[in-house]
């Protein structure tokens, strides 16, 4: 249960990190305006843009992974199983973030979906179990 609560950690972490390239990309455009930085943001094109989105992203990739996660603890039903696809959603969002910045838009689409399968797939096991 200790890995999952880590995993949830992460997870909830990952979209201030997210925020770091996001802030690079503003204080190249001009400095970083503090008082509009939502307006500055929609203003950044390429990596800039694609930092942004990446970082929204990571916000809503969170309540479905945290949901799968509490689901699992709460009806006791942390497996092996469960662990491997907590971690496997951590590394492949990460790796998604990396793969946005570098605009390998293809391979960032598998990525996401690989992602987002596992939260799926956790509260499919759940469901089965219980």
């Amino acid at each position: 249960m200790s890995l999952l609560l880590w995993c949830l950690l992460i997870a909830g972490v990952l979209p201030i990190l997210a925020k770091a390239p996001v802030v690079y990309f503003q204080n190249r455009d001009n400095g970083y305006d503090n008082k509009h930085p939502r307006a500055q943001q929609q203003r950044l094109l390429g990596r800039g843009a694609r930092a942004v989105a990446g970082h929204y992203n990571a916000y809503e990739a969170f309540p479905l992974f945290a949901a799968a996660i509490l689901a699992a603890i709460a009806t006791s039903q942390v497996t092996e199983r469960i662990e491997f696809l907590g971690v496997s959603f951590i590394v492949l969002r990460v790796l998604y973030h990396i793969a946005y910045l570098s605009n390998y838009d293809k391979l960032r689409s598998l990525i996401w979906f690989l992602a987002t399968l596992c939260p799926v797939l956790i509260l499919a096991q759940v469901a089965l179990s219980v």
